[in-house]
């Protein structure tokens, strides 16, 4: 036997497996023209109008990327991965692939792979184009990138926790709702409405909040709450210091979340 027939024959590796079904999982993904829109004109586009008609100062900057970040974890990934495992489960896609050599994990790994390519793309786009446009320079980038990876792992726990309660692609234009209500309330530019109220206080320990306040603290050294306060922004050391309860609740939600989607998430229709 030759060395080429046992290379043939022997077992793909992991990362070859999530290669192929990301690969197809992207193929997918483009012909949906729909999603495809909805995940490349707007995330950029929109923070980059937002901020051309502002003062473009640090404050401003940091409402844009947390603007921008928002919409990218709930549109780019959250909505696409829940749109695409629903109708890969209805279509008894997920059920079949479970069959063959690829784990749980890959399968859906792979699946997430679109989302997370364009957002992380996106990152890499507009942090210096803000920058050219005025916008003065990062305090620490390390929240920044922090919630941006950290975000996209928990906005995919969430879409496949969310599908098995969604019973068909169109459903989930309504089961998606609450992540998306909830992601909202938690931006850094609208809590300040709520006053020191009881809702004020839930809201800012729900996982978007702290994914906003990473954000504005690497952008601007100061969350947006802070800085209407008058808070002077903290140093390079002082936004890492101030940045782990935040990132603590999004480590403590998306722990909680992979949990929940290992006990509801469906791998085959309801039908």
């Amino acid at each position: 036997m030759t060395t080429e027939t046992l290379d043939r024959s022997s077992p793909r590796t992991a990362f070859s497996r999530v290669r192929a079904l990301g690969t197809a999982e992207w193929l997918q993904f483009r012909r949906n023209k729909t999603i495809l829109f909805m995940a490349t004109i707007f995330p950029v586009g929109i923070p980059l109008v937002l901020f051309s008609i502002g003062s473009r100062g640090a404050v401003e900057a940091a409402n844009t990327i947390d603007i921008f970040v928002l919409y990218t974890l709930l549109f780019v990934q959250f909505y696409t991965v829940l749109s695409m495992v629903t109708t890969r489960r209805d279509e008894r896609v997920l059920k079949r692939l479970r069959t063959g050599e690829a784990r749980d994990w890959e399968i859906l790994g792979a699946i997430c792979i679109p989302g997370a390519l364009l957002s992380i793309v996106f990152t890499i786009v507009i942090v210096p184009l803000l920058m050219i446009m005025g916008a003065p320079a990062p305090v620490n980038l390390i929240p920044l990138a922090l919630a941006v990876v950290l975000g996209l792992i928990l906005a995919s726990a969430l879409a496949f926790a969310t599908s098995g309660f969604t019973r068909n692609a169109e459903a989930a234009q309504l089961t998606s709702m609450p992540v998306i209500t909830v992601a909202i309330l938690g931006l850094g530019a609208l809590r300040p409405m709520f006053g020191d109220s009881i809702l004020a206080s839930m809201v800012n320990y729900t996982p978007f909040a702290a994914i906003s306040d990473l954000v504005q603290l690497g952008w601007a050294g100061a969350t947006f709450s802070d800085s209407l306060a008058g808070a002077e922004a903290w140093s390079f050391a002082g936004v890492l210091e101030h940045s782990v309860q935040p990132l603590l609740i999004i480590l403590g939600w998306t722990v909680l979340t992979v949990a929940v989607t290992r006990q509801y998430m469906r791998w085959d229709t309801h039908r």
